[in-house]
This record gives structure tokens, sequence and C-alpha cells, in this order.
């Protein structure tokens, strides 16, 4: 298990366009779907002892927010060659299992996980209802071996204040996770 923290992308960034295929439906999902909506991306995947920490609270996080404009898109970038418990066929299976009520898309050329500056999974990046960044970060204070609970505590602060017309609060704190296994030669730059 790698600890590597999240980038912090600037707050106010616009949300980089996307279009991938979500791994349950097989529909391509793109992000003018959630036009006028505010969005989650959660880039995570299968094998990660982080995701697994947090993966029932993401699920509830998708049921709790069913009945509001707030919309979760959930990514995996993984290079599925070294990973292959990331592959799009688990990604569905962790899914439905986990009971997620939202599309898991695969991006298989990493070009949107680079767009995000996505660094590790779990990596949140929550945009307003015109798509502006406004809380990047971690799910909560709980790590996989500790004893704080997981209740996206920070998140759902984050997503409540978007969802009631107010700024989240500009204090936030890298999420932090597994690297994001990139495709040899495909490593980003945004790493220094």
């Amino acid at each position: 298990m790698v600890n590597t923290a999240s980038t912090m992308l600037k707050l106010g960034t616009p949300a980089p366009d996307f279009s991938l295929t979500d791994t349950v439906s097989g529909k391509q999902v793109s992000l003018s779907d959630f036009s006028g909506k505010p969005l989650a991306i959660m880039f995570i995947s299968a094998h990660c002892p982080f995701v697994i920490h947090v993966q029932d609270e993401l699920a509830r996080l998708g049921r709790d927010y069913a009945d509001t404009d707030l919309q979760f898109v959930a990514v995996c970038a993984n290079y599925v060659v070294s990973h292959p418990a990331d592959a799009p066929d688990k990604l569905a299976e962790q899914a439905q299992t986990c009971g997620f009520n939202f599309p898991y898309l695969y991006d298989e050329t990493q070009e949107v996980a680079k767009a995000y500056t996505a660094a590790c999974t779990p990596d949140f990046f929550l945009f307003d209802a015109d798509h502006k960044l406004v809380y990047r970060g971690q799910i909560d204070d709980s790590r996989p071996k500790t004893d704080i609970p997981v209740d996206a505590r920070d998140f759902r602060a984050a997503a409540d204040a978007v969802l009631s017309g107010k700024a989240p609060a500009e204090d936030q704190k890298p999420s932090m996770g597994c690297n994001i296994k990139w495709i040899p030669g495909n490593e980003p730059d945004y790493f220094g």
C-alpha cells in the first residue's frame, strides 16, 4: 500500500470534459449529461484497500443524495495489464456488490484522470451546478487500520453547502490512497 496524496486542483477550475463507458450499463456517459447539476467525480478502483475501506460509504452517499440535484460518477483509470482486478468487468462486479446507484466509468487511456490531475484512489472532486470545482480532497479522516469511523464528514459538509447555494469551506484536506496505476510511460507530469 503506497500512500499517495491528491494534487488539490485549484478551486474554481472548470470540470474537464469526458465521455467514457459505464462498466455496468455499457452506455457512454459524458460531462454534458449532468448539465446544470452539481457533480461529484470520484476516482476509485476495485482492488485498492483505501477504496475498499470507504466503498460502503460511497454507496450510502449515492443513496442519501439520490433525491437531490447532486449527481455522482465513479471513474477507474488503473492500468489493467498490471492490475487485472480493476478490469471493467471487475468494476461492474464491485458496483453491483456494493450497490452503487451511479455510473462507474473506465478510463482506459487515462486521459480523463490526467485532465482532473487525479493522483490516488480514492480521489474526490465536487463541482457546483456551473461545473466549477468547489471541493477536492478527502471524504473524511478515516483510513484503513484506524478506529476513525467512515462517515464522509468532509465530503458531506461540502455537498450540503453546494446544495444550499453556499461555498464549501476552503480549508480542505488532501485525499490519501493508493497511487493510480499508470500505463508505463504515461505517467503525468503534475507530480513535479
